[in-house]
């Protein structure tokens, strides 16, 4: 895979209530995004056709689903994502669902990305769900899992980049939510960092959505990220 741009690195999450909003805010982004998150909620109303769309217009779409089912069905429902021409689409990091995944968009231009722990999740909320062990050895159990399988990559918390990135080695993806540029505020999620050092901490791909899309001038925030993930870089050993 191609070495992406600073730009190419900025995932933009359109986590908007409906399709034309997230058109509207696609248009408004214009030339200074290339590369869009679409998850459940606007796929159930009707962000497939968005998705279509984006990749008509050269964008790159990262289709978060989180599929997690039977293998067979994880399956058909990967293959179908594929067709959709798709970068980037999330499993849970569990080791039949990632085979299956695998398997299922093998020679197309669909990565498979496993989704270790969500960034909404601490360790009480890990141990209220039955986990026997720590946050940080449930994401590397489970790092390690998907690259023994051989998916593309991985979805975890900022927080983990840096450690988990020695575990998978240079070649697996990580995508990292979870990200805030400075003075921005942490809503829902309690495993945050800036732009900058989760770059540098050794995260691919960054999603932000909300300190984007509610800013009054989104493009100008989305360059400014960009400005911040070129620091991050330089900043790296």
């Amino acid at each position: 895979m191609t070495e992406p741009s600073p730009r190419d690195r900025l995932i933009v999450a359109l986590d908007l209530p409906d399709v034309a909003a997230a058109r509207a805010m696609a248009a408004r982004l214009g030339d200074s995004v290339s590369f869009y998150k679409i998850g459940m909620e606007l796929v159930y109303g009707g962000g497939l056709d968005l998705v279509r769309e984006l990749v008509g217009e050269g964008k790159q779409v990262f289709l978060d689903l989180k599929l997690h089912d039977i293998p067979n069905t994880v399956a058909k429902a990967t293959a179908q994502v594929a067709r959709l021409g798709a970068t980037f689409l999330t499993v849970h990091a569990y080791p039949q669902t990632m085979i299956a995944a695998r398997d299922a968009a093998a020679g197309s231009t669909t990565r498979i990305l496993g989704v270790t722990v969500l960034t909404s999740m601490g360790e009480a909320d890990l141990a209220a769900a039955g986990y026997g062990q720590s946050l940080r050895d449930t994401v590397a159990l489970r790092a390690r899992q998907a690259r023994d399988i051989g998916i593309g990559g991985l979805v975890m918390s900022p927080e983990e980049a840096g450690a988990m990135r020695q575990v998978v080695g240079p070649d697996l993806v990580i995508v990292t939510p979870g990200i805030r540029p400075r003075g921005a505020a942490i809503g829902d999620q309690k495993r945050v960092m800036t732009p900058e050092r989760a770059i540098a901490e050794g995260a691919d791909y960054l999603v932000v959505g909300r300190p984007v899309t509610e800013a009054d001038s989104p493009a100008q925030i989305a360059g400014s990220i960009v400005a911040e993930i070129e620091a991050g870089l330089r900043a790296r050993p």
